[in-house]
């Protein structure tokens, strides 16, 4: 990346600011910039905002996980900004996340599912395979990784996949409910979340469950005109640059395969790059294709300008495969 970009990435949000000094230029956390910057994203008022809505965790009760606005979606931005347990509220709303580990292992959030589809059509605790992960790595990325109760949570969930992938996958109380599509298909966002969670702990990046993730998400893209398992779709909005990362689209998936060696050397990974590639601007910045209403206080919810949140997570990406 060139200089002047960075420069650009430095006249940015307090917390772009933050994450370029920590990821793209590799500044340490007791750097004095590094500091200053981190001190400037936590009273950032957007910042403030998101925290005080997590901490009255849970929130509202869950009824679509690709809303952008449901709780476990802002704990896990959260969490990648730098939000951890060594911060006192960090530490609390994590307490408070751990508080509800199911029989089964996952942590879980408060769900309705309808009769209709299969549920009991009242609010209770519950976990299904599109939020569970999800959850898990935002407690690792908060310092979590090492706790008995993240671990046994984390080794049932990697004990789901099949050859194929993760399945659509709930816990006992949402009963029948599952996804629309065949029951033996992988569903790719979990399948996404799931690679996610093990390419944040160092030990499960080469296990046999992350490469089976690995290549179903690459098949895919391969086969994207032809295989659109539990209605995921790779095509013109699946192409969109968008930001941040809550959903099935190509940076998401970008961001995750890119953490993963056998992927970047992969010609399917190279193809799904140089589709975000050619949609670069002249100067090396990127604009917004799609965004999140929910979100739309920040830089990346806009589709007229360049963004410096989008192109920070772009060329977290690049960066990763030089």
């Amino acid at each position: 990346m060139k200089d002047a970009s960075i420069d650009w990435l430095l006249e940015g949000d307090a917390w772009v600011v933050y994450r370029t000094r920590l990821d793209l230029l590799g500044q340490s956390e007791s750097d004095a910039e590094v500091q200053a910057a981190r001190k400037s994203m936590l009273s950032d008022p957007k910042v403030k905002n998101l925290v005080a809505e997590l901490e009255d965790w849970p929130g509202t009760v869950l009824n679509s996980h690709k809303s952008a606005s449901q709780s476990f979606h802002k704990l896990e931005f959260m969490a990648d900004l730098g939000l951890t347990v060594n911060d006192p509220i960090g530490k609390r709303i994590a307490t408070k996340v751990m508080k509800h580990q199911s029989a089964q292992g996952p942590f879980q959030l408060p769900m309705n599912i309808p009769v209709a589809f299969g549920g009991r059509g009242k609010d209770e605790w519950a976990w299904a395979l599109c939020d569970a992960p999800v959850l898990v790595y935002a407690l690792i990325r908060m310092g979590l990784g090492d706790h008995p109760k993240v671990q046994r949570a984390i080794q049932s969930m990697e004990g789901l996949v099949h050859e194929n992938g993760w399945p659509c996958v709930v816990s006992p109380e949402l009963g029948k409910f599952r996804g629309p599509g065949r029951k033996e298909d992988p569903c790719p966002y979990a399948t996404l979340v799931m690679l996610k969670l093990l390419a944040s702990v160092a030990e499960l990046r080469k296990s046999p469950a992350a490469k089976q993730g690995v290549e179903s998400l690459l098949s895919l893209w391969q086969k994207s005109d032809s295989q659109h398992p539990y209605m995921f779709f790779m095509g013109t909005d699946f192409r969109k640059l968008k930001a941040p990362f809550f959903w099935y689209d190509i940076l998401h998936v970008l961001d995750v395969l890119s953490q993963f060696k056998s992927a970047r050397t992969d010609p399917r990974f190279s193809q799904m790059l140089k589709v975000v590639r050619n949609k670069s601007n002249s100067d090396g910045s990127y604009t917004p294709e799609s965004i999140w209403l929910a979100w739309k206080d920040w830089d990346f919810t806009q589709k007229k300008l360049p963004s410096r949140g989008l192109t920070f997570y772009v060329q977290k990406i690049l960066k990763r495969i030089h």
